[in-house]
């Protein structure tokens, strides 16, 4: 009998601490983009066991009968905290999850919207079913705990690389754009011409340095060169505050010199480090979170125009 109790006990006890961590989430910034578009701004500082993971940038689209959500955050905790936020702007069914790519802030929330149809880049669900234990695997060791109830749902609805599909969903217009890479090799942008609004995922972050660690540099640069073309008076970045097109242009120019930087550095022979050194990272030292991304998205940019050369 006391076994049979201290089980019970140990249960309730677990049960009551995973409410307490879920209810510490932070509460994300919701932003108003115009009637039928809600963005739900995360933190801006890396996944630490304070936030649990929480740093992502979701959207609430609202359409006819249902609603659109894209991306849903790093476990089920997350997600299932982003619906709550969800049911008080709309009481309208969410319908679709919209993933912009694989990594795990973006796709492990997809859990909590088990009735929804997931949408993504073909590429997207291939690296999320190959990766997506790896990414459940860093958040748990960051928070220092397990989660569960996370499991690795991936899109059913995919678009190939390369591809731009114009759909409609919901009576909302859309374009999904899968550039040939950017970010990662299976990125995919929303552009809603009718609200002149792009959901960029993480091909765009504002005020936050943005992570090499999957990217292909040079047609990141060329996939920020093309959104400059599109009448878009809104971007929703994959973190970070809401961008205007001046923003974007501003983090194209930076990522072009920084490229060009380190090309000049590789074509002259030096390493790395010894390229570091020659930069001009003023504007990028401004940016969240650059003391702990630079130093790595160096190298990657380095070992990527090395390979490059030859």
């Amino acid at each position: 009998m006391r076994r049979y109790f201290s089980i019970l006990l140990s249960v309730f006890f677990a049960a009551a601490s995973l409410k307490v961590w879920a209810d510490s989430l932070p509460a994300p910034k919701i932003v108003k983009v115009n009637e039928r578009i809600h963005a739900l701004l995360g933190p801006m500082e890396m996944p630490t066991r304070m936030n649990q993971g929480y740093m992502v940038n979701s959207v609430l689209i609202v359409g006819d009968t249902g609603a659109i959500v894209v991306d849903t955050g790093f476990t089920d905790e997350i997600g299932a905290m982003l619906a709550k936020q969800f049911a008080k702007l709309t009481d309208k069914p969410i319908r679709y999850v919209i993933n912009t790519h694989h990594h795990g802030d973006h796709t492990l929330g997809n859990v909590a919207f088990p009735d929804a149809r997931i949408l993504s880049s073909e590429e997207c669900r291939k690296l999320a079913l190959q990766y997506g234990p790896d990414w459940l695997a860093i958040i748990e060791g960051i928070a220092g705990r397990k989660f569960p109830n996370t499991q690795v749902l991936t899109a059913s609805i995919t678009y190939p690389q390369n591809s731009k599909s114009a759909l409609t969903i919901e009576g909302i217009k859309m374009l999904f754009w899968v550039p040939q890479a950017a970010h990662t090799l299976g990125d995919m942008m929303i552009w809603l011409p009718d609200d002149q609004v792009l959901l960029s995922g993480d091909v765009m972050v504002h005020q936050v340095t943005p992570s090499f660690r999957d990217a292909r540099l040079k047609e990141w640069i060329q996939t920020l060169h093309e959104v400059q073309g599109l009448p878009v008076k809104t971007i929703v970045p994959g973190h970070g505050p809401l961008m205007s097109k001046q923003d974007a242009a501003a983090m194209h120019q930076r990522m072009a010199g920084l490229y060009d930087g380190i090309a000049a550095g590789v074509k002259e022979g030096l390493t790395d480090s010894e390229i570091r050194q020659k930069l001009d990272l003023t504007e990028w030292k401004k940016l969240h979170n650059f003391d702990e991304q630079m130093g790595a998205n160096i190298n990657k940019a380095y070992l990527e125009i090395e390979a490059d050369s030859f």
